[in-house]
């Protein structure tokens, strides 16, 4: 398979390296798979556009469907990124691994989120109607489906882009399940 090169501030295009300036005051660091989105001169804007889009899920929310959809389809670049992130937003390793394996059953709303997405990643778009009703049963709305499908769509982006390139993972490695 072809190695990819992971792009530099001093190898892309000067939007890009605007983004990569930006990136390295929020982060301290330009992620190996957001630099990798900056081979294309649109990609990497494009989307973290979506990325930090207004939503009506909670930051916890958005991690649920990140390390859900993110184990779904093996990614180890994304599991490390998110399972470090669910931490900063609040999540027990322990209830990270929860989330991971598709069930929050330390909130009740939180696994109803976790279960519609896992049947939804696994299933391509055709969750168990089940799922479905208990998500809103567990109090979430028609928007907030909408957007829960933002976040499933945004996250299949970066696990398969990971999956083509296998660029090195720049995080923490997450735990095994």
């Amino acid at each position: 398979m072809k190695n990819f090169t992971i792009p530099t501030a001093a190898t892309v295009s000067p939007a890009n390296q605007a983004i990569f300036e930006k990136l390295q005051q929020g982060l301290g660091m330009v992620p190996n798979l957001y630099a990798t989105l900056a081979h294309s001169e649109h990609a990497l804007g494009n989307y973290l556009t979506l990325q930090n889009g207004k939503s009506s899920l909670s930051p916890k929310e958005r991690e649920v469907i990140n390390l859900v959809v993110s184990q779904v389809n093996e990614c180890a670049y994304c599991l490390a990124a998110h399972t470090a992130l669910g931490g900063m937003v609040g999540f027990t390793p322990e209830q990270i691994i929860s989330i991971r394996k598709g069930s929050a059953p330390f909130d009740t709303k939180l696994d109803a989120l976790a279960r519609l997405v896992k049947s939804a990643t696994e299933r391509r778009g055709h969750a168990t109607p089940a799922l479905v009703d208990g998500f809103f049963a567990a109090g979430y709305t028609e928007g907030q489906l909408a957007d829960t499908v933002m976040v499933i769509g945004d996250k299949i982006i970066t696990n398969y882009l990971h999956a083509l390139t296998q660029v090195p993972v720049d995080f923490p490695a997450a735990p095994a399940l």
